[in-house]
């Protein structure tokens, strides 16, 4: 009886050291564990293993209190009003933030009025009874035929003949269909924002590279600001800076910053100890040291996050549209609202048309060597400045004889209108009139079958789960991945939402992501995998990556519209074509870091190509290409958020319906924050997994 006891014993410590050392086995378990939760536990409201107490369901509201606090209430002091020749109590906070709004509305007009003429600026410098006496006076605006010519010769100064063709046409498109007034309004926007971005980031980032401490704290701060979806910083900004273009201006700030922060910090600590050595030992200061050898030795790290910014920036004008900011976004969302498809694609070309026009700038100014040994005179040294000026004054001398030529009509060298440009809008609308006639029935077969057969199913799946199940699938995952502080963190990012009133809405949001991501990632490790055996392939897929993800995120919301309509599926196209680049990049990326000498080793041993993709190069890259399916997970999360404007009813509807709603700042807030805590969950097991996998592989 003992032997046999033994026997079981010395089995059981088997099963259970297996147990322990394989992760597909602990994976195993947990299916196992949280399939008898699902299926077992009581589908009640009175069971906390179904839903937990709305304990936090307060939250928006006391963010409001906080707002109202800081804007109409606290740290007062008299201020004389010249209007009521009296003195009134203001909050400090609420002058402070008019102050910044203020002063970036009178930038944009700035740039706006250099572009586009105007008569706000000298307003605002001179008084009223001046400006009535010289109505004449108003800042004339730059002939479009000049800003083409001075965007051809950047590009030419920048990367030669193509960079000057592409930035030359595409300049010439926007005024020849009358997107001109639209598009510099969003150039200046862009003009504005990035700038302030590259200052602040570059001095966080600088703040974060000399000081650990602050360093350890900016990383969560730049996690939550770079995973709070767009909409949710517009009601707390509207409120504290009001409603227009400086508004959005300052949310599309405190968006496009993170990523300067982030890539300087980088940057800055990829210097070789030796230069820094070189450096001090030349009998470099601190500050020298700082502006003269570690600045520029980073310089190609730090522009690319000036690409990254602007990027972002025109990404966010788009949104910023519905917070009162003028440009195309603002024209994009009405021709959106009213379903004039034909309209909404020219727009979109265009901010597309700029959105590439200022990706390839900045990348080539990233890329571009200087040449400090160079021994040029004053026309070499200058003379791109001295070719655009002459342009410009030739731009204003045709501008001059189009006055005379077109005396009594509009002077089209010098400005297109609006309504006066080509359009192909017609042509676009029959053309989808022709596709919706000859497709409608196989698109709508497909529509009604991926909502009922897939989406609803799924979605049911999503809304029956108890919470409990939830955390034992999450936290499980996070214990088998990184252990218990794993577990801990990402158990503690879903207790938070789960303790809200939104906790369904985060489902559906889950759901739709979920979806999102699981075709996203198989297409682009498929497509990545197979563009990853040549060279040439691996360039083009690159390149295409490269192009669509210059798109604002708004704009892949037209065709899906034109396809699909105001369904879920259409949100899901977009989510899925939106998440599929990162990736695809990051699987052509992993594949092709994998080192020649290990294919030659596989060849050599008679494995056949797929048995060297599966056995060898898929295991190696894996941990890269995890990284990007990371992305994925944010970038369907955005989409699906964004995608409340065509009507979902997750979180994004919620966070959308916050702008219009009396306190929706604390709505939109708390609710970012939920879907920000989601993507820091994944991303918290995503990155532990890689760390370790990249560790035991011996991969730097």
């Amino acid at each position: 009886m003992q032997e046999l006891y033994s026997i079981h014993r010395k089995e059981i410590n088997k099963v259970l050291n297996n147990l322990k050392n394989s992760r597909p086995m602990q994976f195993g378990l947990l299916a196992i564990i949280f399939l008898f939760s699902y299926f077992l536990a009581p589908h009640s409201e009175n069971s906390y293993l179904w839903r937990l107490p709305p304990l936090l369901k307060d939250l928006p509201t006391w963010i409001n209190t906080l707002l109202d606090n800081l804007m109409f209430k606290w740290f007062t002091v008299d201020v004389w009003d010249p209007v009521w020749k009296e003195y009134e109590e203001k909050p400090v906070f609420r002058i402070i933030t008019r102050a910044i709004a203020s002063s970036i509305l009178f930038i944009i007009i700035f740039i706006r009025e250099i572009f586009l003429g105007g008569a706000q600026t000298i307003g605002a410098l001179f008084s009223d009874a001046w400006i009535d006496a010289n109505k004449w006076l108003s800042w004339p605006a730059l002939p479009w035929t000049a800003v083409v010519a001075g965007a051809a010769i950047l590009g030419y100064q920048l990367q030669g003949i193509r960079l000057a063709l592409l930035a030359g046409i595409g300049f010439a498109y926007l005024s020849v269909f009358g997107q001109w007034e639209p598009s510099m309004e969003t150039l200046s926007f862009v003009l504005v924002c990035a700038p302030v971005c590259f200052i602040l980031g570059l001095g966080f980032g600088i703040w974060g590279y000399l000081n650990r401490t602050v360093e350890g704290a900016l990383q969560p701060i730049l996690n939550c600001m770079q995973t709070l979806p767009h909409f949710s910083y517009l009601v707390p900004v509207m409120v504290l800076f009001g409603v227009g273009d400086h508004a959005g201006a300052i949310a599309t700030i405190i968006f496009a910053t993170p990523p300067m922060i982030r890539l300087t910090i980088l940057g800055l600590r990829k210097i070789s100890p030796d230069i820094v050595d070189s450096g001090l030992m030349s009998g470099c200061s601190k500050f020298q040291l700082l502006f003269k050898v570690l600045i520029p030795t980073a310089r190609r790290d730090i522009l690319i996050g000036v690409n990254q910014v602007i990027m972002q920036c025109l990404a966010m004008t788009t949104i910023a549209a519905f917070i009162g900011a003028k440009g195309l976004g603002f024209n994009l969302k009405v021709a959106l609202n009213s379903l004039e498809i034909g309209k909404a694609s020219e727009i979109g070309m265009c901010v597309v048309l700029i959105a590439v026009i200022l990706d390839k700038y900045s990348l080539a100014w990233a890329n571009k060597q200087k040449d400090y040994f160079a021994n040029l005179n004053f026309f070499q040294k200058y003379r791109s400045y001295i070719g655009f000026i002459l342009l410009t004054l030739l731009g204003i001398l045709l501008s001059y004889l189009g006055a005379l030529y077109f005396k009594d009509s509009i002077n089209y060298l010098y400005y297109v209108p609006f309504n006066k440009g080509f359009t192909i809008s017609p042509f676009i609308d029959a053309g989808i009139d022709w596709f919706w006639e000859t497709f409608f029935v196989y698109l709508n077969a497909f529509n009604v079958w991926l909502i009922t057969s897939v989406l609803v199913p799924m979605k049911d799946a999503y809304l029956g789960m108890p919470v409990i199940s939830t955390f034992i699938l999450v936290m499980g995952a996070g214990y088998i991945i990184g252990g218990i502080r794993s577990a801990v963190v990402v158990g503690g990012l879903i207790l938070f939402i789960a303790l809200s009133e939104y906790w369904d809405r985060a489902l559906i949001t889950a759901y739709m992501a979920t979806f999102a991501v699981l075709i996203s990632a198989f297409l682009g490790i498929v497509v990545g995998s197979i563009c990853a055996q040549n060279n040439f392939a691996s360039k083009t897929i690159l390149s295409i990556c490269d192009f669509f993800q210059t798109f604002p995120s708004f704009i892949y919301l037209i065709p899906v519209i034109l396809l699909f309509g105001i369904t879920d599926t259409s949100v899901m196209i977009a989510a899925i074509v939106y998440a599929v680049i990162p990736a695809t990049r990051y699987t052509v990326e992993g594949l092709n870091s994998v080192p020649l000498s290990l294919h030659e080793a596989a060849t050599m041993s008679g494995v056949s190509r797929l048995q060297r993709w599966t056995s060898i190069e898929l295991p190696l890259a894996l941990p890269h290409i995890m990284l990007g399916i990371n992305q994925t997970v944010i970038f369907a999360l955005f989409m699906v958020i964004l995608g409340a404007l065509i009507g979902t009813i997750d979180l994004g509807q919620i966070i959308m319906g916050a702008l219009s709603k009396k306190g929706g700042a604390g709505i939109g807030l708390a609710l970012g924050i939920f879907v920000s805590f989601m993507c820091l969950a994944v991303d918290n097991l995503i990155q532990t997994w890689a760390k370790e996998r990249k560790r035991l592989l011996g991969i730097e």
